[in-house]
């Protein structure tokens, strides 16, 4: 992916003879620039108020206690910013991709760890109280060892994937989702992705795949969790981000690139999305570290 040459490659030194990888540390500030790497992310920070995290095309300041699982090749990174704590503790706990097969994520018993995995391409926070209720056995992780240490890691997944109130962050992953155990699903995947710059309509789609409007609205909100205009607007969102970072295109350029036709109700629905405009957000994103 172009974008991701902008940002540091982590080569991470988890072997593959390793299950998990835990680093737990107390800082006074962050300086490691924005990057990504295959394996899966487990960051959990607390005494962190005012430090900014990015994950993929988001940005926000955190609070004082916070919990996220960073997908593989998502580029991400926390910033002092506005934090002037002197103790930020943080626990950052990896893993590979290959750590669960197929077969073993295909058991009924996993199919929660694996939807979150699935998930985690765009990064997923969690609950301030997620957060709070694990802090006590994250920080343990790094003073067990064997079976116990590999256990509590496994018990900690479980419990994170059973969790409520998980928050996505990046509007776009950089992954293709996998939505090819439903071909209905992949049909209006595959055509948002080749279309999302001109006018799609919810009739459009509903015919697309054989269904009423009723039935395709009912259907798009219980595999996406939106309606279908939130959906189709996540994904032109998500391309106006990318490009917001990445190319030098005017905003109301990058705006019609992305299948909006009235600038002001891009500016609207970007702002609902990044809490911030367009320029703002260019601006916020030129600033960040991008290279060692």
């Amino acid at each position: 992916m172009e974008i991701l040459k902008k940002f540091h490659r982590e080569i991470t030194p988890l072997s593959n003879e390793d299950c998990f990888l835990v680093f737990d540390r107390v800082k006074d500030h962050f300086d490691f620039p924005i990057h990504y790497h295959p394996e899966f992310e487990l960051n959990f920070i607390s005494n962190g108020k005012g430090v900014r995290r990015v994950v993929g095309d988001h940005m926000e300041e955190i609070e004082d206690i916070e919990l996220v699982l960073v997908g593989p090749n998502l580029y991400h990174g926390w910033e002092t910013h506005n934090c002037s704590s002197k103790d930020i503790h943080e626990v950052t706990i990896q893993f590979q991709e290959t750590l669960f097969n197929k077969e073993l994520l295909g058991r009924s018993i996993l199919k929660p760890i694996r939807v979150m995995l699935d998930r985690a391409v765009h990064g997923i926070c969690f609950s301030r109280q997620t957060a709070a209720t694990l802090k006590p056995r994250i920080i343990e992780v790094s003073k067990l060892d064997g079976m116990d240490y590999f256990l509590q890691l496994i018990s900690i997944l479980n419990d994170l994937a059973h969790s409520p109130d998980q928050r996505l962050l990046s509007t776009n992953s950089f992954q293709e989702q996998n939505f090819s155990t439903n071909d209905s699903l992949q049909k209006v995947y595959t055509y948002i992705q080749g279309n999302y710059a001109e006018k799609i309509t919810l009739s459009q789609m509903a015919r697309l795949i054989n269904r009423s409007n009723v039935s395709f609205s009912r259907f798009i909100k219980k595999h996406t969790g939106k309606t279908f205009v939130e959906y189709l607007n996540d994904v032109r969102i998500g391309y106006a981000a990318r490009w917001l970072i990445e190319k030098d295109y005017n905003i109301s350029e990058i705006a019609y690139m992305c299948g909006f036709n009235n600038i002001a109700n891009f500016n609207r629905v970007f702002r609902n999305a990044k809490n911030c405009t367009p320029t703002q957000y260019r601006e916020n994103f030129s600033g960040i570290k991008k290279v060692l």
